[in-house]
């Protein structure tokens, strides 16, 4: 599992890049699950959302794993071991996230455009059988 950063994927047609790196196996199969049931997707760069979460006195940026859009939503969406929800700096990432989404779904929904929504998805649950759909029980509410 370990060797998957260094490897470089293609064929994907609905990324907005034609190549990508994961950090983990999961990653990939959410890839491809997002790869046969969303719109389009993207795992976003650094600074391209400019997301900040604070943690302690320290205050650091959040690059989520996958940004994804299907016909009637868009999804902030990061994918984590079964326990790390629990932990506060997957915590202070999802309320910084979720703040993002409040605000991103205010400015396009006034506009005609797709509510946001942050997911946080446990490694577990993911598996290619499943469809992007069953994933939306993951919703971060609050």
């Amino acid at each position: 599992m370990g060797r998957i950063k260094t490897m470089l994927f293609s064929g994907f047609m609905k990324c907005l890049y034609p190549l990508q790196k994961f950090d983990s196996d999961t990653e990939r199969r959410f890839a491809v699950i997002l790869e046969r049931d969303a719109s389009k997707w993207f795992k976003p760069a650094k600074e391209q959302f400019q997301l900040y979460y604070k943690l302690g006195t320290e205050q650091s940026e959040y690059v989520p794993d996958f940004v994804v859009e299907t016909e009637s939503i868009i999804l902030m969406a990061e994918t984590k071991k079964r326990d790390d929800p629990n932990t506060d700096e997957v915590k202070a990432k999802a309320a910084a996230a979720m703040q993002w989404c409040r605000h991103a779904s205010d400015f396009t929904v006034s506009v005609g455009g797709k509510p946001w929504k942050y997911l946080l998805v446990p490694h577990d649950e993911i598996n290619e059988s499943r469809q992007l759909t069953d994933f939306l029980r993951f919703a971060v509410k609050g």
